[in-house]
């Protein structure tokens, strides 16, 4: 069987958007045993012209809807960027991951050849399969990676495994 589409986005989106969730958790956690507000982290960046914590979190957040919908021919709900809490972050991203669980693999017949048109690229568009492997995963990716990097790098003690999560392993 070859993966299709579905099963190459979808539960990996929800993996990552738990993750992330977590990543919050420990952010809250560290700042409470070093005595500090954990809201801090809501502005930190990596560099002066990258986005913050928030806006990465909505960027990642925004990315895995948008696959889920491109590629099921849907229109995505909107999430306008007002969260200004931990807490509101981790109800968008909860919404979010509601969200994506509700597709099914029959969502997704044709989306691999499935026209997708980005509002900002006019007069050009990308197959289903070229969206999610050259853009849309990338794109996700990015954003949840920057989060974790922000987290990472103001003290919170992520390693590779809150990143990667669970792994299905199975006896050999």
């Amino acid at each position: 069987m070859s993966l299709s589409l579905y099963h190459a986005s979808i539960p990996q989106l929800e993996k990552m958007l738990k993750n992330l969730s977590r990543w919050l958790d420990k952010s809250v956690d560290y700042a409470k045993s070093k005595n500090f507000d954990p809201a801090v982290f809501l502005n930190a960046r990596l560099a002066p012209n990258q986005f913050p914590l928030t806006k990465q979190i909505q960027s990642a957040c925004d990315n895995a809807k948008f696959i889920a919908a491109r590629l099921a021919g849907k229109d995505p709900p909107s999430h306008p960027d007002t969260e200004t809490t931990l807490d509101e972050l981790k109800a968008r991203i909860a919404k979010v991951t509601d969200y994506v669980s509700t597709f099914k693999p029959s969502d997704f017949e044709g989306a691999e050849t499935r026209k997708i048109a980005l509002a900002w690229m006019p007069g050009k568009v990308l197959s289903g399969a070229d969206y999610l492997f050259e853009f849309g995963l990338p794109n996700f990716y990015f954003h949840t990676t920057s989060a974790y990097a922000i987290l990472r790098h103001n003290g919170v003690e992520l390693g590779k495994a809150d990143f990667i999560g669970s792994v299905n392993w199975k006896d050999g």
